[in-house]
């Protein structure tokens, strides 16, 4: 059985950072590609970051690029996603996800409904 299990989420001020994880089991994430998405209530589902594009670039939402970094342990069948400069708009609950074949292109072509694999979520608040 395939899970993915997210940690890391939690209540932290504008400014502050954390770094969710996301680690997996039944699943090796080799390159796989994983993503990072995002859930605010009453909004839909967004793609925030992802790793495991063709050519291994990782690809991030304008809205985060700068202020987000995604790494990956292959040898600990983790993915990270370090989250600096937190503001309250990045208040949602994040989840993770797996995409078990090899891509040719960006992980960002991938469509979110596309995913084998999805964890939990964890809820990140960032308050002002």
């Amino acid at each position: 059985e395939v899970q993915l299990v997210e940690s890391g989420g939690g209540l932290v001020q504008a400014g502050g950072s954390l770094r969710l994880s996301c680690a997996a089991s039944g699943f090796t994430f080799d390159d796989y590609p994983i993503g990072w998405f995002r859930q605010a209530p009453g909004k839909e589902r967004e793609g925030v970051s992802c790793t495991g594009s063709g050519d291994g670039s990782p690809y991030y939402a304008e809205s985060v690029k700068g202020r987000f970094t995604i790494s990956r342990d292959n040898a600990k069948n983790t993915v990270y996603l370090q989250m600096n400069s937190l503001k309250p708009e990045d208040t949602a609950v994040y989840y993770c996800a797996g995409l078990q074949r090899r891509l040719a292109s960006s992980c960002s072509v991938v469509a979110i409904n596309s995913y084998d694999y999805w964890g939990q979520g964890t809820q990140v608040t960032v308050s002002s």
